[in-house]
């Protein structure tokens, strides 16, 4: 809030003191409770900064504040960050005597842990007699302490007990915001079975906050059975779950659930809708998202920026960067958010170019970069192949933004260094980074390694990476793959053997394709689509029209095995669901493409009239008439 828009009273850096002088006429208006009548009316409405230039007129009346007062003034402060005038009204407090007085004791406790002043707090829950101590003192403290100070909030917490002061449903509530991580799983259902015991958990806000609690902490059939058991669900209730299903990646199931919400009656919001959006992107499911666009306008929140980014985000992620482009130059403020969207989407989809010309249209708007727009630029310049201009990124994050780089950003330079070949900077760029390098920076070095075949480099990076990451199988892939390209079978059997004895299975690929509002999954190999017959039918032919065409037999090496790759398959029962010629087919691929399947899919576009985008899990290819976006470089 900036120091003009303040009431004059906080503008000299004081709150006014009564003015004995004041009109009589004033004083008629709010003459005893009617002051605080209007105090509590507006700090309910949440127009704090009335409220406090009402407590100002009700000084300079002559009219004195009391225990019913400060409650709603120390929350008008704290909902304003005010610190000073929090101070001062704490000041006011004492002076009027209103010290010992639990609500305002309360409010004092509430007030200063808003502002992370959590000693001041400390200090005045301490100077309170043990006697005096109520239930609303303690959930006022643990509020305040459990963001930053989990361990006192929980001693705080057991002092209650100890003491045998009461509970109340507002005690769990103040505590269970406090697990947030797996860490905290079983601190969480400690207090859930307290509930239960209790008797809260039929309280709807108590459940929906347990429901949230295991989403967060990756429980999500424990969210799942809170969910289950609530009996009437709200917006709130619903939003939590399917937040939840988002956050977790169960995509699939965050757009069943927002099927059964509409069933239900219950109306969606922008909480709804921010978590829709986001499994659509990650799944691709552009028709489900044009939808939701539509709901969108039709509810009125289609001006919202915090949708419109995310609206951005899925028709990027979902192949459609032109409606992205539509959406973003549409949109009347463009926030920092929506420029590292828009830049990140090009740079998913190899447009390094568009997506430096935006960033550098971002710098004249005015707009500051920061740390996260600048791995967006950094990684499309890699994947585009702009190393001098990523290099010049680089150097200016510190040079001209003052910018610390962290470890994302190293990985993002070795990887755009390694690309170009640039294998011993890459490598002096690890040995002489400031911060520790971390399993990604050493990965990208490896997958560098891979592109141009320099396999003792790779053991050194594989033997990093894995010491950092021992359970992530795809470094593991990696070097067994540099070791067969190789010629080295032995080298890629001790990594098959070692991946054996650490109990590690490389994750099966799979590809589906949206056709008619559903998603059409296979994996390799898969015979169980109702068209399977017909599926591998058209393969074989345009396996046989690619040999016609003269596909490059440097990549026949694997044949038997990737002819029936997931792509493949897609790719296949696309193109007999499809009539019309020139379409676009969107595949979604959970695993990098390889380079068989990538030569496969080039020739395929050159010989049938559709274009071809494959997602796959680094990026967007876009095929068309047997050339590749990345220009086999990724």
């Amino acid at each position: 809030m900036s120091r003009q828009s303040l009431p004059s009273c906080f503008k000299t850096g004081g709150l006014t003191q009564p003015n004995k002088t004041a009109t009589a006429a004033a004083a008629a208006v709010f003459t005893g409770g009617k002051w605080n009548t209007q105090l509590r009316e507006l700090s309910k409405k949440g127009q704090y900064n009335q409220a406090l230039i009402l407590y100002r007129q009700m000084l300079r009346s002559g009219a004195t504040p009391n225990a019913f007062t400060f409650p709603f003034i120390l929350k008008s402060s704290a909902a304003l960050s005010l610190h000073l005038a929090g101070k001062q009204l704490h000041c006011h407090v004492i002076k009027g005597g209103c010290l010992l007085e639990p609500f305002v004791q309360t409010a004092l406790i509430s007030m200063y842990g808003k502002f992370c002043l959590l000693d001041n707090a400390h200090k005045v829950f301490d100077e309170i007699p043990d006697s005096a101590r109520l239930t609303v003192c303690y959930n006022a403290l643990i509020s305040g302490l459990i963001q930053k100070r989990l361990s006192n909030a929980l001693l705080l917490f057991r002092e209650m007990r100890t003491k045998d002061v009461p509970l109340h449903s507002v005690t769990i509530l103040g505590l269970v915001p406090g697990c947030t991580i797996p860490l905290h799983l079983n601190l969480g259902s400690a207090l859930h079975c307290l509930v239960v015991k209790y008797g809260f958990i039929s309280d709807l806000n108590v459940a929906n906050c347990f429901l949230s609690m295991y989403a967060r902490c990756g429980s999500i059939e424990s969210a799942k059975r809170v969910f289950d058991e609530i009996p009437e669900r709200t917006l709130i209730t619903w939003n939590a779950m399917i937040s939840g299903y988002a956050q977790n990646g169960l995509c699939t199931e965050v757009l069943d659930l927002f099927r059964d919400m509409q069933c239900s009656g219950v109306h969606p919001d922008e909480v709804t809708f921010v978590g829709v959006l986001s499994s659509c992107a990650n799944l691709g499911a552009q028709r489900i998202g044009r939808e939701v666009e539509e709901m969108m306008d039709h509810c009125e929140f289609g001006f919202n920026p915090y949708l419109k980014n995310s609206l951005i985000s899925m028709y990027a992620r979902c192949g459609n960067l032109v409606r992205a482009r539509v959406i973003f130059d549409d949109m009347p403020e463009k926030t920092l958010v929506s420029w590292t969207t828009i830049i990140g989407g090009y740079g998913m989809h190899g447009q390094g170019e568009v997506a430096v010309e935006l960033f550098d249209q971002m710098i004249w708007a005015g707009i500051r970069p920061d740390k996260a727009v600048f791995v967006c630029v950094l990684t499309a310049c890699s994947h585009a192949g702009l190393t001098e201009k990523g290099l010049g990124y680089f150097y200016s994050m510190q040079e001209i933004y003052s910018l610390k780089p962290l470890s994302e950003h190293y990985s993002c330079v070795v990887d755009l260094l390694g690309r170009a070949g640039r294998l011993a900077e890459a490598m002096n760029l690890i040995e002489w980074m400031p911060v520790q390098p971390d399993g990604p920076v050493w990965g990208a070095l490896l997958g560098a390694c891979k592109i141009h075949k320099n396999v003792e480099l790779a053991e050194l990076a594989f033997n990093k990476v894995v010491e950092l990451e021992p359970r992530n199988i795809g470094y593991y892939v990696l070097l067994s793959n540099i070791y067969t390209e190789a010629g080295n079978m032995e080298g890629a059997l001790r990594i098959r053997r070692m991946m054996r004895e650490r109990g590690l299975k490389k994750d099966p690929g799979y590809s589906y394709v949206e056709y008619k509002g559903k998603n059409h999954l296979f994996v390799a190999g898969d015979k169980r689509h109702p068209q399977s017959k017909e599926i591998y039918a058209m393969l074989e032919k345009l396996e046989n029209l690619a040999k016609e065409g003269g596909e490059n037999e440097n990549h026949s090496q694997q044949r038997e095995n990737s002819a029936v790759h997931s792509e493949r398959l897609a790719i296949a029962f696309a193109l007999l669901s499809t009539n019309s010629s020139n379409a676009e087919i969107l595949v979604i691929k959970n695993l990098r493409i390889c380079g068989d399947c990538h030569m496969f899919v080039k020739s395929v576009s050159k010989i049938v009239k559709c274009r071809f985008v494959v997602r796959d899990a680094t990026r967007f290819h876009h095929f068309n008439g047997g050339s590749c976006s990345c220009n086999d470089y990724w």
